[in-house]
């Protein structure tokens, strides 16, 4: 099979030809037909993401959409010609879907959602586990809570929006002024990102703070979501690393959460959690719930550095797909 491969970090993918992988027990086989890229793509690509090391030479690529060729002798879910999705690899040593063929945990995939094409399937999975895990794993979301979530119009932010929606929650979210739209079409208010958060909580809220903030940006946002939560809420950050004063959180009896979607993956343990989560964004895609924002420029093996560039330069404008 063909597939790209990281030699060196920041170097040229190089296209090889190299052997089709065989599966284990608790292994399919599948055709990859398309790789969704994300900016965790680029950083493991420039061996700048301490949390996510993939040792080289490796094949990159977290996400994937395509047909399972050939199935374990103890897998009983799928079956040959399924159309399947997940985050299956491109990390921790896991090979990924830069490649025409990938041997993937079983626990890790589901079914793709019919009305999707295999570009927007692959373009949902990092995302959507950790939009998921974020509301409804740790939060707990309920319908009729307002939930405020930061980088509304972000991979994971749009997602976000989606399944908050589909939850039942009174949705806003901060963004830049030309992301108004892209934010307001999701169905969630929009909070310019400069407006001073006193501001915003008083209007939105009559002061109280919101039930839920999902942090997306990290930072200062996180500790500004501290203080935006209302009292006994619950904030959420995919990006909770670095130094942070909780004296804001706790004088509200409110609480935190961290996502790390990675975990699975690198560690073994909670594999089927995350195909129960894709099965669930399946229903909730067919149910005209959610949907990807796709940026309409293909790619394929030959050229993944130029999505990479695009992503580095925050110049893309939804999620980039790459063609395999």
């Amino acid at each position: 099979m063909r597939a790209a491969i990281l030699e060196t970090h920041n170097a040229p993918l190089r296209i090889s030809t190299i052997s089709t992988p065989g599966i284990g027990p608790g292994e399919v086989l599948v055709r990859v037909h398309a790789s969704g890229v994300n900016p965790l793509d680029t950083k493991i690509h420039a061996g700048a993401a301490a949390h996510a090391r993939h040792p080289l030479p490796a094949i990159p690529g977290i996400d994937l959409a395509g047909v399972v060729e050939r199935t374990g002798g103890d897998v009983t879910r799928f079956k040959p010609g399924d159309e399947v999705y997940g985050m299956t690899g491109g990390v921790g040593g896991v090979p990924g879907s830069l490649a025409e063929f990938a041997a993937v945990d079983a626990e890790l995939l589901a079914l793709k959602p019919a009305n999707l094409s295999m570009r927007e399937a692959a373009a949902l999975p990092l995302i959507v586990i950790t939009a998921w895990e974020g509301l409804i794993d740790r939060a707990m979301l309920r319908a009729g809570q307002k939930v405020l979530i930061h980088g509304g119009a972000g991979g994971v932010g749009h997602v976000a929006i989606q399944i908050a929606r589909a939850f039942g929650a009174e949705v806003f979210a901060t963004g830049s002024p030309s992301q108004r739209a892209t934010i307001e079409g999701y169905g969630a208010v929009f909070i310019h990102r400069d407006v001073a958060l006193e501001a915003y909580v008083a209007e939105h809220t009559g002061g109280y703070g919101f039930d839920v903030v999902y942090d997306t940006v990290g930072g200062k946002v996180l500790d500004a979501s501290f203080a935006a939560v209302r009292r006994f809420g619950h904030v959420v950050s995919a990006l909770g690393w670095g130094t942070h004063a909780l004296a804001p959180l706790s004088f509200r009896a409110a609480t935190y959460s961290g996502v790390f979607t990675l975990l699975p993956l690198l560690s073994g343990e909670g594999r089927a959690h995350h195909g129960e989560i894709m099965a669930e964004a399946t229903r909730l895609v067919e149910a005209g719930k959610l949907m990807p924002q796709l940026d309409a420029r293909h790619f394929t093996l030959g050229n993944v550095g130029e999505a990479y560039a695009l992503i580095r330069d925050h110049a893309t404008k939804g999620k980039l797909v790459v063609d395999v």
